[in-house]
């Protein structure tokens, strides 16, 4: 096989190569209460959501691993039975199948989520 120019192998990472903004990205609304928006690789995810005060996230688990950066507000999480309060600049690293919820305190809270393997789910319901 011939090797690529690095013209060509440049042109390839371009092409896979993604420069977003997330005022660009489309809201969905999988809930009341709640915006999501979504960016996806070939493995990995990244969420930006939205959530009105008080709002609560049942307790779930999930095959994928996560991560979650507090950017706006404080959350109350629930960790495999263990509360932890959450504020701006917090992260929290979930691993696969680890118990998990949430409830926003009295403000609206702004998180990012990022998932691997990408959350089949969330596409499907978009």
């Amino acid at each position: 096989m011939k090797p690529m120019s690095s013209t060509q192998s440049e042109t390839i990472a371009l092409v896979q190569a993604q420069h977003l903004n997330w005022s660009t990205i489309p809201v969905e609304y999988p809930a009341e209460g709640i915006e999501r928006q979504l960016v996806v690789g070939q493995s990995l995810m990244i969420c930006r959501f939205r959530f009105t005060p008080f709002l609560v996230t049942p307790q779930h688990r999930h095959s994928h691993e996560q991560m979650s950066i507090v950017v706006q507000g404080r959350v109350r999480f629930f960790v495999e039975g263990e509360e932890r309060i959450a504020s701006p600049g917090d992260i929290l690293q979930f691993p696969s199948n680890c118990l998990h919820g949430a409830t926003m305190m009295d403000e609206e809270v702004v998180l990012i989520d990022i998932f691997t393997p990408i959350r089949e789910d969330f596409l499907t319901s978009a």
